[in-house]
């Protein structure tokens, strides 16, 4: 092939990378992004949501919670029910069945792709308010905002995160226009980007990779199995997500989360978007 031609195929393929941030993304027509939840349509004595979801992520009233629904939550997020209704995006699938079960609309899946959060408490949803991933301080910012290296860490997932994960590196979604790579070796890296429950034999492999990443180091947790445990939480063979020796400093929910709502949790906290 001559130069004239390569020049002439590179002219019919285009521009084929995305406009995101500065435009708005285009969303397959069956993605189910953010649930509102809408305490206040809830009908006391139904629970029909919290009977549906297969993780315990919903939360209903104290008094009409059912026991049952605690089969999958671990001792740091289990919870006794509360005064109103409640759903915890880092234990959600967004499988949607309690949306269809719910016949008031107390809860209701949109469209709306930004789910980051920069604490594990932010992403318990009792209204439609929440609270976006903060950006790191100034001091961070300075070490890691022009040049941010990540080693992915697939600790014992299915492959449904890390495939979204692995599509940011095309000509696609460009992730290298941020800045922003995944490094071979921990010890090139600034942080791990972590997926999977954390199975028992990844443990020490995991605990090894974060030794070997130097200080200071970023951990960011993606997908409901790193966050919690996903289906796999409380198994015996499984931490339930990350473990508390590690502080996570992003939280990215989803089973599995889309390739731009994890894009746009990593600018948001590399402070490079406008909003």
């Amino acid at each position: 092939m001559g130069l004239i031609d390569i020049l002439f195929a590179r002219a019919k393929q285009g521009h084929r990378t995305i406009g995101f941030p500065n435009d708005a993304p285009v969303l397959p027509e069956l993605f189910q992004g953010r649930p509102a939840v809408r305490p206040e349509l809830c009908q006391a004595g139904c629970g029909k949501c919290a009977d549906s979801c297969p993780t315990g992520a919903i939360t209903v009233p104290a008094h009409i919670k059912n026991p049952e629904l605690l089969l999958f939550a671990t001792s740091d997020d289990a919870s006794d029910g509360g005064d109103a209704l409640s759903l915890d995006l880092g234990r959600c699938l967004f499988c949607g069945e309690c949306g269809k079960a719910c016949t008031e609309k107390a809860i209701e899946f949109t469209k709306e792709y930004r789910l980051a959060a920069t604490s594990r408490e932010a992403l318990k949803l009792t209204g439609e308010t929440f609270e976006l991933a903060k950006a790191l301080d100034e001091k961070s910012l300075k070490v890691f905002g022009r040049s941010f290296k990540l080693r992915q860490v697939s600790a014992g997932g299915c492959n449904a995160c890390e495939a979204d994960i692995n599509v940011l590196n095309t000509v696609v979604f460009d992730l290298g226009r941020f800045g922003i790579q995944f490094a071979a070796s921990p010890r090139h890296a600034d942080g791990l980007l972590i997926t999977g429950p954390v199975t028992r034999n990844m443990e020490l492999a995991l605990r090894k990779t974060w030794d070997a990443v130097p200080e200071p180091k970023i951990v960011i947790a993606v997908g409901a199995c790193a966050i919690s445990g996903g289906l796999y939480a409380g198994h015996a063979e499984t931490r339930s997500g990350v473990p508390p020796w590690l502080k996570v400093d992003l939280y990215i929910p989803g089973c599995p989360p889309h390739p731009i709502t994890i894009l746009d949790g990593l600018l948001r906290l590399l402070d490079k978007l406008d909003k």
